[in-house]
């Protein structure tokens, strides 16, 4: 393991430790990992968050405003600690590894999908059994919104990627007519 896997393994250490001590350690990890590759999700975002020229308090009120509302007090310490500690690059490497080792604890592995808009519970619930059918083990589904997927899904259960997008099949269209 190299430097940085070991940073990245650490911080989520860290991270699963901290949700392992709220009322429900389960949602505040997936919490954490939601706000992380949220933040993750805008270059421009991570830029301002890794800017050394930028002080922490101006960091620190960027964090507070986009989670504030929308998180526990625990997630939105959590990512201000990740980003004074000058892990914003690693915010989504620091949260998939939180969902990972969460999921490890609980006998499961971790199928990351990005999807175009939300999913409902029942979705989940069915895409949830088809991956365990596919991979033959327990499932924690983690939803990512990314509207450049445009329809259908990506799933990434360890290094498998299942790419059903319909970004996917038009590069595969195009691929075959030349």
């Amino acid at each position: 393991m190299d430097d940085a896997a070991r940073h990245v393994d650490a911080y989520a250490s860290a991270l699963l430790r901290i949700a392992s001590a709220e009322e429900d350690p389960a949602s505040a990890a997936d919490e954490m990992y939601h706000a992380a590759v949220g933040l993750s999700g805008s270059p421009e975002l991570i830029d301002t968050l890794a800017d050394v020229r930028i002080p922490g308090e101006r960091k620190q009120g960027i964090i507070n405003d986009l989670l504030g509302t929308h998180a526990a007090g625990v997630t939105v310490a959590a990512m201000n600690f990740l980003v004074a500690a000058g892990q914003s690059r690693n915010l989504r490497a620091i949260g998939a590894r939180v969902a990972e080792l969460g999921a490890e604890a609980e006998g499961e592995v971790v199928a990351e999908v990005t999807a175009p808009s939300p999913l409902d519970d029942e979705q989940i619930e069915r895409l949830k059994a088809a991956l365990e059918s596919s991979t033959g083990r327990r499932v924690q589904v983690k939803v990512a919104i990314d509207p450049a997927v445009v329809g259908g899904l990506v799933a990434k259960v360890g290094d498998t990627v299942l790419d059903g997008s319909v970004h996917h099949r038009f590069a595969e269209l195009r691929e075959q007519w030349g």
